[in-house]
């Protein structure tokens, strides 16, 4: 089924040139990009979006980190987009996360762990709607190269 999702390549990947080889694994994985954008979150924008941690120890770690430098936010949309992209940027933890995963390849720790995806189709598109606009989200279908 279609469904869409949402991510966000971390101030790390993007600082480390690794934003065009991980938007590549994206298409490679059959994910179409409707929306993005490079972005700077402030404090107030990054505690907001991570606020369901703000209890955690590692909360205000995060907020720095994510404040840091430039991100680059995508809405991706395919079948089952929530599961693949998950599948596809592997565990939190980049020490554990699968041979060929992102995280594993790009990710520091689990907090620099290089990207974000979000959890449920639900919550996918409440991140999305703190950075686009509906009016901002194209509608593409790619034709095949030959």
């Amino acid at each position: 089924m279609e469904e869409r999702t949402f991510t966000i390549i971390k101030p790390n990947a993007v600082a480390a040139g690794a934003t065009g080889r991980i938007v590549d694994a994206f298409l490679r994985e059959g994910f179409r990009i409707i929306a993005m954008r490079l972005v700077c979150m402030s404090r107030n924008d990054a505690e907001k979006f991570y606020a369901v941690h703000r209890h955690k120890a590692f909360f205000d770690e995060l907020v720095d980190f994510m404040t840091s430098g430039a991100c680059v936010v995508l809405l991706l949309e395919r079948e089952h987009a929530v599961a693949q992209l998950r599948r596809l940027v592997g565990d939190t933890d980049p020490a554990r996360a699968e041979e060929g995963t992102l995280r594993r390849m790009y990710g520091e720790s689990v907090t620099r762990n290089a990207v974000h995806a979000s959890d449920s189709v639900e919550n996918a598109r409440i991140e999305a709607s703190r950075f686009f606009r509906e009016e901002e989200i194209i509608e593409v279908r790619y034709r095949p190269q030959r």
